[in-house]
């Protein structure tokens, strides 16, 4: 391929020659390397493949220009290669042996070269570690190669297979880019050495042998030592002392490890009835070095089997409810004073403890061993029976003289440990609850829920929390609300309360229920879940209750009167204000009482349906002593106060005063006005009939009347019944007694008057009876055939307001 590198153009002064030069370059070995362009004096590369910095980097040329007429111009060049990333690090050795003492301090210098030109990214070298399965164990210079440990290097921590070696990979990555690398292979032989002691299997070894046998085998003590190399692990056994001469010992090898065999000695014969009955033999296990560990090993020699076994005592055992293991809780444990005893176990009884109470149960099993287990049929559950007493018997199958039983059975109690298994539990109540929107203020208790888990300690610990809520109005359309309730948890005893509070006040223009969703979590995150609907009863319901008391006196009351309230409706009375009666009219209570009246389901009674419970003749005695005088629905005040309403209120309130004093004045006037004419008519009908027996007199101006004793001159004018109000109907008692008094009155005249007042009632039928007289007879007609209406009273009015 031609690259072109750069481009030399000569100059001619000759015109002719402009444009017209040709370039050579030379000398012709240069030519496999480097060319330039004959018309236009462009050097280029001509075979990229042989120009190599590394072999040369440095190249020398004559470019000559040449012109029409042979003259020719020379000018030396000099071409210098720049460097390119084509030579990766080289590692060398390629790979590396060596050897390292387990516990000393490791070095080890990597070497790597790069061909590239020096001091430049090309020819930088980073070192790196493979990761292999021991490779954290080591590190390395990234700049200097230079190779250490990290830890300490233990041959033992090794695995065996290994026999010490640990293979690393190391790198070598240039800076260039793209970057080259290679790696080399290094192995650490880590070389063992002594630096580990015999180690027993057992903490201490207990034997029997039978007493008066020669050379009799006694048992085997075993130990290992770590490290990994064979002059460094070779053990040999060594009884220090407690034997008497009566034990000798033999070492084998045994796997990776060695065994101490111990024997009776062939030349004692052990004797039981002897003072010694039980040897404690001091055994020294030692390697090749001179380390060394020793173990305990206890023989009992054993007598003719003729004694009973005994029980050692053994503390409580302990397991968790439901635990389904099949290994061993515990052993009962028996020791025999004969030395061949072999000692069976066997389960006699078995009693859990429920509800305080020993019963029998199955829940424990014993094996011939002693071993107490858990029966896999059985499932231990605290909450039930929270212990368990296990009975047992062993049994000498060795025996060869006398009882092979132990004297008495032995008792194992198992407590049974309680484990967070039980979600809470809301204890049953209602569910429903009427909340009164405008009693319901934020922190205030609406209701409670009781909850208990049957877990004990902490596991029954339990926190309420109100998770949901939702809204239902009243057409059944339910929709989800923010949590406007909150839960207090309390503890009563072994319960736990949930107080229902709300976070703020509630909307009492809501006419529908809260559902409430509530939990009750347990310390172990198992719960338990209700649901509260609380219905919401709005302002329209509420009820004022009027009461002819002080208000002190009701305050006072007000348990005593709450519960006759509610007696009376059958229904929870909520009370929101107790106030004094702003009308205070002098014959009417003194105290308003506030009060939404409810039942269980969220309905509400309204005025009219309180009135009619109140009224009920049957709740009489409940409420009299009370004083309660009527109930009334509370004006709910509208805001903001409207200046321009309350003023036509005041001007027509003032209308209605003056409208009542002029009725009371035109009734009062009319009420004289008839009684005037009812005696001006009586004395007509005397002058009628007696006009002889009348007494002279002045005749009375503008009138046919004479004045006379006793008499009561009026204008002789007939009643335009057109201006007849009707007031005689609805004239009151005191009318009717004052008219019968002021015909009573007529004897008060002469005997004159009072023979002619016989006369007409003797001539009655023949007398032309006056209209009046007939109205009056058909209006006592009329009374006395509604006689038989119902009337009422009204203790809100009194003669005296008037």
């Amino acid at each position: 391929m031609w690259l072109f590198f750069y481009l030399l153009q000569a100059t001619d002064g000759d015109v002719i020659d402009k444009d017209k030069l040709t370039y050579r370059l030379l000398p012709q070995s240069i030519l496999k390397y480097f060319n330039v362009t004959e018309n236009t004096g462009e050097v280029y590369v001509t075979n990229s493949k042989l120009i190599d910095r590394e072999v040369n980097s440095l190249y020398s040329a004559t470019l000559q220009a040449r012109d029409t007429n042979n003259l020719i111009g020379t000018t030396v060049l000099e071409i210098s290669l720049t460097d390119i990333n084509d030579k990766p690090p080289k590692i060398n050795p390629n790979s590396y042996n060596v050897f390292v003492k387990e516990g000393e301090k490791f070095r080890l210098q990597i070497e790597a070269t790069d061909a590239d030109e020096p001091e430049s990214p090309n020819s930088k070298i980073v070192f790196a570690i493979v990761p292999t399965k021991y490779s954290e164990n080591f590190t390395i210079d990234a700049a200097t190669g230079v190779l250490t440990n990290s830890t300490e290097l233990d041959r033992e921590a090794l695995e065996p297979a290994a026999k010490g070696k640990i293979e690393l990979n190391i790198t070598a990555t240039d800076k260039g880019v793209p970057a080259l690398m290679t790696s080399a292979a290094v192995t650490v032989n880590v070389e063992d050495v002594n630096d580990n002691k015999p180690i027993f299997t057992a903490s201490s070894y207990e034997f029997s042998v039978k007493e008066g046998v020669k050379g009799d085998f006694v048992g085997s003590v075993w130990a290992r030592d770590l490290d990994q190399a064979l002059d460094f692990n070779r053990i040999s056994f060594t009884i220090l002392g407690g034997s008497i001469g009566s034990f000798i010992i033999r070492t084998e090898a045994n796997g990776t490890g060695y065994r101490g065999d111990i024997n009776v000695d062939p030349d004692v014969e052990l004797d039981y009835e002897a003072k010694t009955k039980e040897f404690n033999l001091q055994v020294e296990g030692m390697d090749l070095s001179g380390s060394r560990a020793e173990v305990e090993v206890k023989i009992k020699v054993l007598d003719v089997n003729d004694e009973r076994p005994e029980f050692k005592p053994e503390g409580p055992l302990q397991v968790e409810e439901n635990s389904k293991d099949t290994g061993s809780l515990g052993s009962f444990s028996a020791e025999d004073k004969d030395g061949n005893s072999s000692l069976v176990y066997q389960m006699e009884s078995c009693e859990c403890r429920c509800n305080g109470t020993y019963e029998p149960c199955d829940w424990m099993l014993v094996d011939g061993k002693g071993a107490v287990t858990i029966n896999p049929e059985a499932k231990l559950d605290y909450e039930e029976c929270d212990k368990v007493k296990v009975w047992a018997q062993v049994v000498d199958e060795n025996t060869e003289v006398g009882e092979n039983n132990s004297i008495s059975a032995a008792e194992m109690v198992v407590d049974i440990v309680d484990v967070n298994d039980n979600a809470p539990e809301f204890l049953i109540s209602d569910a429903v609850i009427v909340l009164v929107s405008e009693t319901a203020s934020k922190g205030s208790s609406v209701t409670q829920v009781t909850a208990t888990d049957r877990d004990s300690g902490i596991n029954k610990e339990i926190e309420f929390k109100v998770t949901k809520v939702k809204y239902e109005d009243t057409n059944s359309q339910i929709e989800d609300f923010r949590t406007i309730f909150e839960a207090v948890t309390t503890q009563q005893k072994d319960f736990y309360v949930g107080i229902i509070q709300p976070t703020e006040g509630l909307d009492s223009s809501k006419k529908g229920k809260y559902l409430v969703n509530v939990t009750a979590t347990d310390r172990g995150g198992l719960y338990a879940s209700t649901e509260l609907k609380i219905f919401i009863i709005d302002k329209s319901f509420k009820v004022e209750v009027r009461f002819g008391l002080p208000k002190t006196e009701v305050v006072a009351s007000r348990d005593s009167i709450t519960l006759a309230l509610s007696a009376a409706t059958k229904s929870a009375v909520y009370v929101t204000a107790i106030i004094d009666d702003p009308s205070r009219v002098r014959a009417l209570g003194d105290t308003l009482m506030m009060a939404y009246f409810v039942y269980p389901n969220g309905s509400a009674l309204s005025e009219q349906d309180v009135n009619k419970k109140f009224t009920d003749p049957k709740n009489y005695d409940l409420l009299a002593p009370y004083n309660l005088e009527n109930v009334g629905k509370v004006t709910v005040v509208q805001e903001p106060t409207n200046t321009l309403q309350f003023g036509l209120l005041g001007l027509l309130g003032g209308l209605v005063i003056v409208l009542i004093v002029l009725t009371t004045t035109l009734v009062c006037t009319r009420r004289s006005y008839r009684t005037k004419l009812k005696a001006a008519k009586a004395m007509k009908y005397t002058n009628m009939e007696n006009t002889d027996n009348q007494r002279g007199g002045p005749v009375v101006p503008g009138t046919n009347k004479y004045t006379m004793e006793g008499a009561n001159p009026v204008l002789n004018l007939n009643i335009d019944t057109v201006t007849d109000l009707g007031f005689d109907e609805e004239s009151s008692n005191v009318e009717r007694i004052s008219v019968n008094s002021f015909d009573d009155g007529m004897s008060l005249h002469s005997e004159n008057d009072r023979t002619m007042m016989v006369i007409q009632e003797e001539d009655e039928e023949s007398i032309n009876i006056e209209p009046l007289g007939a109205a009056l007879a058909q209006r006592a007609n009329r009374r006395e055939a509604g006689s038989s209406e119902m009337g009422f009273t009204n203790p809100a009015f009194s003669v005296t307001d008037l």
